[in-house]
């Protein structure tokens, strides 16, 4: 039952993915979450995320920020960066993730879905068919409520790393 909470991978950072190896694995698009997976909630891009999303396209993959932000957010984050939106998304919902696929030209299972949440992101990818890379979230110096939902993640994650669903990429982190 817990499986459908289960990612493919975890990673500490977006930083920390190997997105060569994912390419090289067949993958052609990345559809990544905003907050508290890119930036900090309600943060503008980074230039280093600015700079990943340039090497992620350099690389050959396409991107997609699959948010349940609203447009606006979405466009402020994304003034800098090339990619493609769907915003207002209604996650875990898995036609959203369909659509988002769709709109990249590619079929579901070249799709890898990077997200910070395994109630809204993971379960939304698991039922959609879609791989899945679970990030730990961004939190700022100092802060100390993470919510409730944070609690039940990090139990369900310490199952998660000991069943057979951890690692499906094989070796895809740096």
């Amino acid at each position: 039952m817990l499986e459908q909470y289960y990612p493919y991978e975890y990673a500490d950072s977006v930083f920390d993915i190997d997105y060569v190896k994912l390419y090289s694995l067949g993958y052609r698009a990345i559809l990544f979450d905003i907050d508290n997976t890119l930036v900090h909630h309600n943060d503008d891009a980074t230039p280093e995320i600015e700079e990943l999303f340039r090497e992620i396209h350099s690389i050959g993959l396409k991107t997609l920020l699959l948010s349940n932000n609203d447009e606006a957010r979405v466009k402020r984050f994304i003034r800098n960066i090339d990619t493609q939106y769907l915003c207002d998304a209604d996650k875990p919902n898995p036609e959203a993730y369909w659509r988002a696929a769709e709109l990249l030209g590619v079929g579901k299972k070249e799709a890898i879905v990077i997200g910070d949440q395994m109630f809204t992101d993971i379960l939304g990818a698991n039922n959609a068919g879609m791989p899945s890379i679970l990030v730990h979230y961004i939190t700022v110096p100092g802060e100390k409520w993470i919510g409730a939902k944070r609690y039940i993640e990090k139990a369900v994650l310490r199952l998660h790393r000991k069943s057979r669903y951890s690692h499906r990429f094989g070796k895809i982190l740096k």
